[in-house]
């Protein structure tokens, strides 16, 4: 099936270089911020724009579109040099309002985080259980999921939201571990369990999202299961140590995917922190 007509905004951060190294070339129009854009440009379709300064360059650019995917936001690290967290808000209602000019759908990256330590009698999250992020970033998060929901009605904008999970090699464990690394490790001998997807496996993911014809308001994105952070670091051969972890640490956050099995399919492997540790590697050939 052939991709849809997409515009990828925030283009240039981690995310956006993932679907740049697995998409086909000239898949979609990537955005970028003016000064932002990179050197492999030439190889795609770029246009260069400020989403929230001039919303009409938005419109121009998303007119022929099918689908709008908002990768642009800001994350904890950028809050932390300064940057304005409710910049996610106000974002992604501008990319809804410019799905409302081109009669494209949403797609907006939310974020696991808006969980918080919420549970279910499961144990294993699902969109329909309750939110309690315990960040500003979660908190920012799920502001940004409902009003972009109600503008997206207001409008008639068919607005999702990916609940992502944790991407190997674009967290804190994987790309974040330094020699001396120290993981939290709980009573019962496991380091902290979460929902994660190997990279290509999400570009595939995120590729058959975006041709769907038509998508829930919400919906986690992971492969299915949860893994150890530690068995992670162990199959990339990294070492690390265990401390204690503290009372406040969430031992495991771990996301329904049966809703997303509905729309993408996954093999076993997928699941493997092997896989992703493979797919992580060939990411930084």
């Amino acid at each position: 099936m052939d991709f849809p007509r997409i515009l990828v905004l925030g283009a240039t951060g981690r995310l956006g270089l993932i679907l740049r190294h697995h998409w086909p070339d000239n898949t979609a129009l990537w955005q970028a911020r003016p000064g932002r854009k990179p050197a492999e440009a030439e190889a795609r379709s770029w246009v260069t724009l400020d989403p929230l300064a001039d919303p009409g360059a938005l419109a121009r650019a998303a007119a022929g579109r099918d689908v709008i995917l908002c990768l642009a936001g800001v994350t904890d690290a950028a809050a932390a040099r300064g940057a304005d967290m409710d910049e996610n808000i106000r974002l992604a209602l501008a990319a809804v309002r410019a799905g409302a000019a081109a009669g494209a759908s949403v797609l907006l990256c939310s974020s696991a985080a808006i969980y918080g330590n919420s549970g279910s009698d499961t144990g294993v999250l699902r969109e329909t259980d309750p939110a309690a992020p315990l960040s500003d970033y979660g908190r920012t998060k799920l502001a940004m999921e409902h009003q972009a929901a109600d503008l997206g009605a207001d409008l008639g904008v068919p607005v999702t939201s990916l609940r992502i999970g944790n991407i190997a090699g674009a967290d804190a464990i994987l790309g974040g571990w330094k020699p001396g690394f120290l993981l939290d490790r709980f009573a019962d001998g496991h380091t902290p369990r979460r929902s994660y997807t190997g990279i290509a496996t999400l570009a595939r993911v995120l590729g058959d999202l975006a041709r769907a014809p038509a998508l829930p308001p919400l919906l986690n994105v992971a492969a299915p299961g949860a893994l150890d952070m530690g068995a992670l670091l162990d199959a990339a051969g990294l070492a690390w140590s265990p401390r204690p972890a503290p009372q406040t640490a969430i031992a495991r956050v771990e996301l329904s995917t049966k809703l997303l099995e509905t729309v993408t399919g996954f093999s076993e492997t997928d699941s493997h922190a092997a896989t992703m540790v493979a797919q992580w590697r060939q990411s930084q050939t």
